[in-house]
């Protein structure tokens, strides 16, 4: 069959099925007149609030109600008459100081207040509270006063909240643009060659493709090591005693007789020199080695990573040469190069509109912030090693579990150990004291007693007592008996009687006790003469030596040094571990994950902010009944067991509760929620600091974590836009609210139905070929309202569906226009309509009959061009027609 020719003079058909979609919304608010805000209120959470700020006292409303009914139930004011029913007195009474705060009356009770009759209530309120600060400043009581004036000024706030509050209520267009390639034209000039009468030229043109390919490849390396260093303490003590004593005795004697006779004499000389040195010294060296080893461990990874990148660009030319001449003798010629340019055939529908709550939550990142809260917790206990315990701390003093005096308490020292987990050495005990004595028998001549004893290591000597007694050896010279390096007692010397001391301290020249301060091995000298018998005893008391408490004090302070720096340590390794494991937990979370953790903290903080603080997302007797149920609440285990283990009541709570789940998942489009996140500076100036300093390798959470407030617009779905309204301001579903707010989200429900009855059909002189989305015709008769259906002759009925909506008439002042369901299409010219709600006359002129296709209805339509690498050649073409 022959191919009919296309007519040139027709432009091209457009090219369907490359038809470009783009989807977009424009998001339009509802503006509510002042008036009908302030007699209708904005919703239960508004009224319940100002409710709450009024903080009624027993008897106010009662005194309310006694002054509206004075002005026999009309309060004047601002040249208006306003009243308030018994219903909302009673419900107010319900609201002073309940017995149990399960009796306060609900969401759903305050938003059947009416608003005026609320503001009403609120300004005789503010009356009487503005005349009993009156009162009380009259009788000048300052408690009064205060107490007074708080009441009056929460009042204030609360009217103002009430004339304030609008309704975040809005509507979302769905629009989708539509491009379609419907042609080719001609663009702007590009080359022109001018030739002469038969001028020959060459023109050379070359055209290139260059093909780039880059080839990436990363290689990533780990090294993680374990490294553990050990510094050892050596602490060295070393104590030098030095005792020395000497003992020198030296007698001399010497005689010499002289004599003789007259004849012969002679001389005879004697001499004996006895002498007697004994010195006896003593070294006593200690030395005490103590040597520490303390370990740290660090555990360190290694990365290296490293990209190989190969690009590879390929590229073609192609060069042609074209001889061109002008063939005419007599005119000259012109070459012209253009370019070619696409048409778009570009379309604006609109399928849809959605009814939006549009808020502004703050902190939508504040429950993921708390990882980082914590991080920054244990970052901030990192850190050098600081010992806090002096050695003057370490003390016997008693203290108690708080570490205050308390002579019931224990040691101090024992009391750091028990904080620092360490085993110490106990404080060294005070030894007894040391006896020494010696009993001997002299001859009555001088004699030379020595008494020797050693002092306990690491004591010294404070205090000596002597018990002696020295018989007298019958002669009648006088007994004396003394101590070497010590005052003597007169009483030692008795002209013949024997002495006896009993606890003689014993002090010397300069009056301190004798050998105090000393220790090591000691050797005190008692002298008697004309004594014949004789008992010499000392008793040395000693204490502790200064160097043996810092000694103690010393290991005391290093044991508990080793065993916080073990501690400390420990601890350190424990907070690194648990950065590292809370930092791994934030970056390695695959970016679907973080967008659904996203999703759902502005669904939760929504819920909170638009339902108020008295609502739940789990009340309490839902977690009772949970409990009942044995479920485990920390892990979020219980329904897994073949019998729920409720009872019917407790069965009832948790049905009603899943049925708000249910509801508020199904109402709103939450795959479809629009957030604008604003910057850190909207959230409080104490959190600025660490908001900034947030960091994540997602670029979207980490602005998600630094937002200090978002707006979130929610696209409630198609068919639930009564149901919502009434939850979002009654507090419940169900719940009754004012006409104006269910009137909203019935008229966005009828416009979708619609198909937008406020916006004329685009090009409604066209045919419905030529519309292609939509069917259009006219009808010229006359049609009455009928609840039964009803044959309405059009101009042609080709192309209507039965069983979907058309639209009748036009939008205009009128507003009959309606869309009705196609119940039949008998004839040609006949369609027949379920029913007929508003009269329509085309008689004197037809109206229109439009059922919108898929794509929704045709909004606007134009053209539009993008360039392309096509060149077009015309010969001397015509200059005023360039563009």
């Amino acid at each position: 069959m022959p191919t009919v020719p296309a007519d040139p003079s027709l432009p091209p058909p457009p090219l369907e099925n490359s038809a470009r979609e783009v989807l977009k919304g424009t998001l339009v608010p509802v503006k509510f007149p002042t008036t009908l805000v302030s007699e209708t209120g904005t919703g239960s959470l508004s009224k319940i609030v100002a409710i709450r700020q009024f903080a009624l006292e027993p008897g106010e409303t009662e005194q309310v109600r006694e002054r509206l009914r004075a002005a026999e139930g009309v309060y004047q004011r601002g040249g208006s008459a306003r009243s308030v029913s018994a219903a909302t007195l009673d419900l107010l009474t319900a609201f002073e100081a309940p017995l149990v705060p399960a009796l306060m009356p609900d969401l759903a009770a305050a938003s059947r207040v009416p608003a005026h009759e609320l503001k009403t209530f609120a300004e005789v309120l503010v009356d009487l509270r503005a005349e009993r600060l009156r009162w009380a400043q009259e009788r000048s009581s300052d408690v009064e006063t205060g107490r007074s004036a708080w009441a009056l000024n929460t009042a204030v706030v609360a009217v103002r909240g009430l004339d304030a509050a609008t309704p975040p209520v809005g509507m979302l267009n769905l629009e989708r643009i539509e491009m379609v390639p419907s042609g080719i034209e001609r663009g702007q000039l590009l080359a022109t060659i001018p030739l002469s009468p038969l001028e020959e030229t060459a023109v050379t043109q070359t055209e290139w493709s260059v093909t780039s390919k880059e080839f990436t490849t990363i290689v990533t390396d780990s090294l993680e090591q374990v490294s553990e260093t050990g510094v050892t303490d050596n602490t060295d003590l070393a104590q030098s005693t030095s005792s020395q004593s000497q003992h020198s005795n030296q007698f001399n004697i010497t005689g010499t007789v002289q004599g003789g006779i007259p004849v012969i004499s002679g001389s005879s000389t004697a001499s004996f020199t006895a002498q007697d040195a004994k010195s006896a010294s003593a070294t006593d060296s200690i030395k005490h080695a103590r040597s520490t080893t303390q370990k740290a461990s660090t555990r360190s990874r290694q990365e290296h990573k490293m990209t190989i990148s190969t690009k590879t660009e390929t590229g073609t030319s192609e060069s042609s040469t074209r001889q061109l001449k002008n063939p005419s003798q007599t005119q000259p010629m012109r070459i012209d190069y253009f370019s070619l340019m696409r048409k778009w055939r570009v379309r604006l529908y609109r399928y849809g509109l959605r009814l939006t709550y549009d808020i502004v939550i703050p902190e939508p990142g504040a429950a993921m912030r708390r990882a980082y809260a914590e991080l920054d917790t244990l970052r901030g206990q990192q850190g050098s090693f600081d010992f806090s315990v002096k050695h003057s701390d370490i003390t016997t003093d008693a203290v108690n579990p708080a570490g205050l005096p308390d002579p019931n308490g224990v040691p101090k020292y024992k009391w750091l150990a028990d904080q620092y987990g360490a085993t110490v050495r106990p404080y060294p005990t005070t030894p007894a004291p040391v006896q020494a004595g010696q009993h001997v028998v002299s001859d009555g001549h001088w004699w030379f007693l020595d008494v020797e004893f050693d002092v306990p290591e690491g004591t010294r000597i404070t205090d000596v007592v002597l018990d002696a007694q020295v018989g007298h050896d019958g002669s009648n010279l006088a007994l004396d008996f003394d101590v070497i390096g010590v005052v003597a007692d007169p009483a030692w010397h008795q002209p013949t009687d024997p002495v006896i001391v009993r606890g003689y301290h014993l002090k010397t020249t300069a009056g301190t006790s004798f050998l105090l301060g000393e220790t090591g091995h000691q050797k005190v000298t008692v002298f008697t003469n004309h004594a014949e018998r004789m008992f010499a005893g000392l008793t040395a008391s000693v204490e502790l030596d200064p160097t043996t408490v810092e000694q103690w004090r010393n290991d005391v302070w290093t044991a508990l040094f080793d065993a916080a720096q073990a501690r400390y340590l420990a601890h350190q390794e424990e907070i690194s571990a648990q950065i590292a494991a809370i930092e791994d937990q934030l970056s390695n979370v695959d970016t679907l994950t973080l967008r659904r953790e996203e999703s759902d903290e502005i669904m939760k903080s929504v819920l909170r902010f638009i339902l108020g603080p008295t609502v739940d997302l789990m009340p309490a007797d839902v977690i009772a009944a949970f409990l009942a149920a044995g479920v485990d609440l920390p892990h979020g285990i219980g329904f897994d067991d073949p019998t729920l283990g409720l009872t019917l009541d407790q069965w009832t709570l948790v049905r009603q509760h899943e049925d708000v789940i249910r509801f508020i998942n199904e109402a709103i489009e939450w795959e479809n929620v629009v957030s604008f996140l604003y910057s850190y500076f909207w959230d409080v100036p104490p959190a600025w600091q660490f908001i900034r300093a947030l960091r994540h390798p997602d670029a979207n959470r980490q602005a998600f974590l630094r937002a200090g407030s978002a707006r979130v617009v929610l696209t409630v779905r198609k068919g639930w836009e009564e149901a919502w309204m009434r939850y979002a301001v009654g507090g419940s579903i169900g719940a009754t609210i004012p006409a104006p707010y269910l009137s909203v989200a019935q008229e966005i429900a009828a416009y979708d139905d619609r198909n937008y009855p406020g916006i004329p059909p685009a090009n409604p002189a066209r045919t419905a070929t030529r519309l292609q989305d939509a069917v259009y015709t006219t009808c010229s008769a006359n049609i009455a309202p009928s609840t039964t259906p009803v044959i309405v002759k059009v101009d042609s009925s080709a192309n209507f569906v039965v069983g979907l909506p058309v639209l009748l008439d036009v939008a205009d002042e009128r507003g009959i226009q309606e869309a009705v369901l196609i119940t039949a299409v008998p004839g040609p010219n006949q369609i027949v309509l379920e029913k007929v709600q508003f009269a329509h006359n085309g008689t004197s002129s037809p109206f229109p009959v439009l059922q919108p296709g898929e794509k929704g209805a045709l909004i606007a339509e134009w053209g539009e061009y993008t360039p392309t690498s096509g060149t077009d050649i015309a010969i001397t073409s015509d200059l005023s027609g360039i563009g």
